[in-house]
């Protein structure tokens, strides 16, 4: 598997993609969803959010052996290439952590499907998943990660896998290297020069010659406007 692999799988799939942002399936979206904390700062946290994080973040639920796992998998389907880092690299596991706790519907399923490895691979390996060998791991792996691909039999873990491919992208692509990856750059204001000269010519128009050095230069949009005595605006290159 690659990254584009993956990103054509999970923003293809009508599921994945209400369940990635909203974190609720098809069947949630007639609920009636209301704030449970009023009183908004904009731009920030609530003194009520910011308790609730801190309680989120001194608890722990996934143990040691549950981390190594998803050390493994969630570099199998965001593994370091040359110009990114790995899903480990930028923390990916601690962002599951954080929402297995944020949104306690993961965690059954989270769990479960991390046993169900265990399972799976020692009645077809003789051994727990962890224990296997790099390309035994795939095999598993390759069963589970194409859903039009599996067999009925292998539902569970294709729904685990599901599962983690959306957790394990969403925690990418919100980190720096997710965005750079993605070329994602913000709200970045963009520069215009205005009309072109020759659309303006074509319709009948120009700036007027003594006006053209009053209007915003591109090269100097990062500079501090200065003025002359009789309110004039200073060019640089005056």
């Amino acid at each position: 598997m690659n990254r584009r692999e993956n990103l054509k799988l999970l923003f293809t799939g009508t599921l994945a993609s209400g369940f990635l942002l909203t974190n609720c399936a098809p069947e949630d979206k007639k609920l009636e969803y209301t704030p449970r904390i009023e009183g908004g700062t904009v731009g920030g946290r609530t003194e009520e959010e910011k308790l609730i994080d801190q309680k989120l973040l001194s608890e722990t639920f996934l143990n040691e052996d549950e981390r190594k796992k998803l050390d493994v998998l969630v570099d199998i389907i965001i593994p370091a290439d040359a110009d990114s880092p790995s899903a480990t690299e930028v923390g990916v596991v601690d962002f599951i952590e954080f929402m297995m706790k944020d949104y306690p519907a993961y965690q059954t399923p989270m769990r479960g499907g991390l046993m169900w490895l265990d399972h799976h691979s020692e009645d077809n390996y003789g051994k727990v998943f962890m224990a296997l060998s790099k390309s035994e791991k795939m095999e598993i792996i390759d069963q589970i990660a194409w859903p039009d691909k599996a067999k009925q039999d292998m539902e569970g873990g294709v729904k685990f896998f599901n599962m983690l491919r959306n957790l394990a992208s969403t925690g990418y692509f919100t980190t720096e290297a997710g965005f750079k990856y993605l070329g994602y750059i913000g709200n970045t204001p963009n520069i215009w020069d205005g009309v072109p000269a020759e659309v303006m010519k074509k319709h009948g128009f120009e700036l007027p010659e003594k006006y053209l050095d009053t209007y915003l230069k591109p090269e100097e949009r990062g500079e501090l406007a200065q003025w002359d005595e009789e309110a004039n605006i200073i060019r640089s290159n005056s």
